[in-house]
């Protein structure tokens, strides 16, 4: 009988030691595998690319995510620690797990803010800065966004208490879902909707006649177009169709992805929403909204048509300005964009 009991209560010990061990296991292995994921985003994209904001901002995103997986394995590992005053425990994994996912939360409006008006200054080009100062100064705004959001989060009562709360009466640590990435998530899908609706039958005819050739070494989109059309003027009717189909040439997964988010009204933490691939989603979506309203200012000698890390938008212009494109080069039948 004692023997019996000694064993259940071994047991007993032994579930309530893994129980939240497990937990913060999980957690590790998410944190880490979205960091692998960001980091081969970053690999795969163009090389040729001009830095702009949202390339300073998604570094910064692998920064944290580094730093927040480096502080769960020193805290599970420990597992009970003082450090320069303050003891750490378990419970400190969820808590920074959970300032972390609001401070997610809260990014996804000011990111698109910024990068929209990075955007829309580098076009007009009313500011004129040198490199380094440029640089500079998407560094300084890259470290003031997460400081300030930072604050928002720790000095708003309402999330505190909300924590509290949640700690106090729930055992498993909980998440936090943004309601800025579903609404911003909403909107885009949205007006790509009313946009693919407005020109439909433009965009089947582009996809009949659609071929892929090589320009000046670089792969592009040959569009269709009639012998008695403009190659030097562009109209936002005409462009339209171009940009939906480079657009979603390559990001469709992950446009069918938010679709199934959004039907479903799927719940995922902030810590996974805000990612490096959701990011260049989000700045492909900029670059053709900024392209399509300045399309009459747009000159192919431009830097600013290679600033997209995924989608060449060059695909857009160069068939509509070279006649005969087909006689001087020839078909190649894989497209990198």
């Amino acid at each position: 009988m004692t023997a019996l009991s000694s064993e259940n209560s071994f047991q007993h010990q032994l579930h309530q030691t893994n129980r939240p061990l497990d937990g913060n296991c999980l957690l590790f292995l998410i944190i880490f595998g979205k960091i692998l994921l960001n980091i081969l985003t970053l690999g795969m994209k163009r090389k040729n690319t001009y830095q702009h904001f949202m390339e300073y901002f998604c570094i910064s995103l692998v920064f944290i995510d580094f730093l927040l997986l480096a502080s769960i394995s020193i805290i599970s590992y420990f597992r009970d620690f003082v450090f320069l005053g303050m003891r750490f425990t378990n419970y400190h994994i969820c808590l920074f797990t959970q300032i972390i996912s609001c401070t997610y939360g809260c990014l996804h409006y000011p990111v698109f803010s910024i990068a929209c008006i990075d955007y829309c200054l580098n076009f007009s080009k009313t500011i004129k800065l040198p490199f380094k100062c440029q640089k500079l100064l998407y560094i300084f705004t890259v470290i003031l966004i997460w400081i300030s959001t930072l604050s928002y989060v720790l000095g708003d009562p309402a999330i505190y208490q909300s924590l509290k709360a949640q700690h106090s009466y729930s055992y498993q640590c909980p998440f936090y879902s943004s309601e800025q990435s579903y609404w911003l998530s909403f909107a885009m899908l949205m007006a790509l909707c009313v946009a693919c609706v407005t020109c439909c039958s433009e965009v089947v005819t582009l996809v009949q006649g659609i071929r892929i050739t090589s320009y000046k070494k670089e792969t592009i989109l040959y569009f269709p177009f009639s012998s008695h059309s403009s190659y030097t003027v562009n109209t936002k009717k005409t462009l339209l169709p171009k940009f939906i189909i480079c657009f979603l040439g390559t990001w469709l997964p992950l446009v069918f992805l938010q679709v199934i988010i959004l039907l479903l009204n799927v719940q995922i933490p902030a810590y996974i929403e805000m990612n490096v691939p959701w990011l260049y989603f989000v700045n492909s979506f900029l670059i053709a909204t900024v392209y399509w309203f300045n399309c009459h200012k747009l000159n192919l000698r431009d830097i600013v048509l290679t600033v997209d890390p995924f989608v060449n938008w060059k695909c857009c212009f160069i068939p509509c300005t070279v006649h005969n494109l087909e006689h001087f080069e020839k078909p190649i039948s894989i497209i990198i964009c």
